[in-house]
């Protein structure tokens, strides 16, 4: 066992076995670096990481090249999910030096922490003869080597992102954002640009939340096209619900097969939108399937949801998931194993002739698809599943928060709202100490990284959303309070933010990067959250905040809006308000519930609601507004001035409606 056994992160412990000796990311690791006059050997990855297993059974199991690694270098192991920090600095560089990334990430460093060449996956003959030639270049040629790490160092500290802006997108970048997005629409198949495809969340936020401000029927025709072609493919595990990371190819067929939270999370709360939009039953379902898959596949005995899991089972990627024909027959028999074929594409859309399954079309007869599905993944239940990945980030429980409550609120099930809450308990328990988060947290025993960004924003994101379907002013007062120290430790002092607070690690470039990847960035993401605390309190501190981390979405729009899809969707709540509806009356009145479920319903961008008797304590949207003639009512508001109360759901809806015509 090496320095790795005592390890939170389950990626870490997957390495704890290995002949090589790792250490985790510290002070200590690099001075022993300096002590032996060798360079650092870092590598980053994360548990669900199917290149990253196959870069470890090559090479990190292999004893001649754990030998070398030992003797010439001191070996860091990072999980990138633990360290988003890190990830990113050596990321950037890595992109630099090479012009493109991935993971595993592999950087030779000197013991100060600069970089001098970079990689990411090597075949073992291959790495074992780099780490003999960076150990030469470093014995022979040191000056030159340091060198070179220093001007990498200060190129990458010298340039900004770029993106600076003179302010929030307006109406006309908002409608050019929509061009620019339509230009790279795949038609055919849904989504924007080639293979590989990643759900584009974001984007179709934006693209929702643009048509139900302007009624361009363009980008809602985008938005669903690509909402049901991914949820028919193979992208989208057609028995168990939830989607994988991306397809390998542009017709969403076969996945690279690991799930992750973040991704999850994101997509049920978008198809729930697109359902709210369009009332299509297939988004319910799509939206409701992947909450209950988080719930089952993820959620932890804490009370959290895990991170993801793997790609591969028993080491072959995607096993778990795919079939054959012999296979569906062996579990249906032949008349259903063949119906089974032909309504799920069993043809050989894999390796080894198996098939990844997807629903083109939904089936003739749903009695007996759904005995099919139910015995297929009673079936399925006996093989080996992928490894799950447990540790609770808080990010991405944050988002999930925020699905689960609108989910549940939009759906009439309470248990998702409940679940919602409970995770909420556990980042309080857990995450929370003295106004800080830590990131991440396993068992119920908090990490010792501390959080960054894009943890605050979405916390504050999921406690504004679940505040909005109970009333807790608990998750509104705390939502002010992760975001108060947002404003205080992260900002730049130019209006934007930076990954990391005042205080954290220092590292050769304090991490800035506002642009959305597979998760809205940090910046993006703390605009939505200080947008929507704004608007449930009336403060211009945070609305301002919100509108200035808003200008790099402007720059980006017209040519890269893919990449800013967090910043367009909050700008177009920007742009409608957004509208805030207070609901006054006992909460359990059946009166305040039908005006409570109708405020929820607006398809207004970013439409915030607070619920509960009057002048309730602690939600300043409620203040001063009170029941009309002893009956529950609905107050429509922008910048807390309001239009005249209203106590039925269908004037309210009606009330509504106006505020977009």
């Amino acid at each position: 066992m090496n320095r790795l056994k005592d390890a939170t992160s389950p990626y870490l412990l997957q390495h704890a076995g290995n002949p090589v000796d790792w250490w985790e990311w510290s002070g200590e690791a690099l001075a022993e670096a300096r002590r032996r006059d060798v360079p650092v050997l870092l590598s980053v990855g994360y548990a669900a990481c199917h290149w990253c297993h196959v870069m470890a059974h090559e090479s990190f199991e292999d004893d001649e090249t754990a030998r070398l690694m030992n003797e010439r270098f001191v070996n860091i192991k990072v999980d990138r999910e633990e360290r988003p920090d890190i990830d990113a600095v050596y990321m950037e560089a890595t992109q630099a030096m090479t012009g493109q990334g991935g993971w595993p990430m592999t950087v030779f460093m000197t013991p100060e922490g600069h970089p001098f060449y970079c990689g990411t996956y090597f075949p073992r003959a291959q790495f074992r003869a780099l780490l003999q030639a960076v150990h030469k270049a470093w014995t022979e040629q040191r000056e030159e080597v340091v060198g070179q790490g220093q001007q990498v160092v200060a190129a990458l500290t010298s340039r900004g992102s770029g993106l600076a802006g003179e302010g929030a997108p307006g109406e006309g970048l908002l409608a050019r954002s929509v061009q620019a997005l339509a230009a790279s629409y795949d038609a055919a198949r849904g989504g924007f640009g080639g293979a590989p495809k990643f759900p584009p969340s974001m984007a179709l936020e934006f693209l929702l939340r643009h048509h139900a401000r302007t009624g361009d029927d363009e980008a809602l025709a985008m938005a669903g096209h690509t909402l049901e072609a991914m949820a028919r493919g193979g992208i989208y595990d057609q028995l168990g619900g939830g989607f994988a990371r991306y397809s390998v190819d542009a017709g969403w067929v076969v996945p690279h097969f690991e799930k992750m939270l973040y991704d999850n999370a994101l997509l049920a709360r978008v198809y729930a939108h697109w359902w709210r939009v369009t009332g299509t039953p297939f988004a319910r379902r799509i939206a409701l399937e992947t909450c209950d898959w988080m719930l089952r596949d993820l959620r932890t005995d804490e009370g959290g949801l895990a991170s993801a899991l793997d790609a591969d089972s028993e080491g072959v990627e995607g096993k778990y998931y795919v079939w054959t024909p012999d296979q569906l027959r062996e579990v249906l028999g032949d008349e259903d194993g063949a119906y089974a074929e032909s309504l799920f594409k069993v043809t050989g859309t894999f390796e080894r002739g198996t098939s990844v399954l997807q629903l083109l079309h939904d089936p003739d007869d749903v009695d007996r698809y759904e005995r099919i599905r139910t015995a297929l993944l009673a079936a399925r239940a006996h093989r080996i599943p992928p490894a799950r990945d447990d540790k609770v980030v808080a990010a991405w429980n944050g988002l999930a928060v925020a699905a689960l409550a609108e989910c549940g609120a939009l759906f009439d099930r309470p248990d998702l709202v409940r679940a919602a809450e409970e995770i909420v308990r556990l980042l309080v328990d857990v995450h929370l100490s003295d106004g800080r988060l830590v990131r991440t947290s396993r068992g119920g025993t908090a990490g010792a990284n501390a959080g960054v960004l894009e943890d605050y924003a979405d916390v504050a994101e999921g406690l504004l959303a679940l505040h909005g379907v109970t009333g807790d002013p608990h998750h509104l007062r705390l939502a002010g309070e992760l975001l108060n120290t947002v404003l205080e430790r992260f900002g730049d002092g130019e209006g934007g933010f930076y990954d990391t607070a005042d205080d954290a690690e220092r590292l050769f470039r304090r991490p800035q990067d506002p642009t959305d990847n597979a998760a809205p960035s940090g910046q993006f993401a703390a605009a939505g959250a200080l947008l929507s605390f704004a608007a449930l309190t009336a403060s211009d501190w945070h609305r301002q905040a919100a509108e200035a981390a808003l200008a790099p979405a402007a720059k980006l729009a017209d040519k890269h809006a893919r990449f800013a899809g967090w910043g367009l969707a909050v700008a177009e709540a920007r742009a409608a308000g957004p509208v805030e509806v207070a609901v006054i009356g006992d909460p359990a009145d059946e009166r305040t519930r039908a005006l409570h479920q109708t405020a929820l319903m607006s398809v207004a961008p970013g439409a915030v609601v607070s619920v509960g008797p009057p002048d309730a304590e602690g939600v300043p949207l409620l203040e001063g507004r009170g029941l009309v003639d002893g009956v529950p009512a609905a107050y429509v508001c922008q910048g807390f001035v309001c239009r005249r109360p209203v106590t039925s759901a269908a004037d309210l809806s009606r009330e509504l409606r106006g505020q977009l015509d």
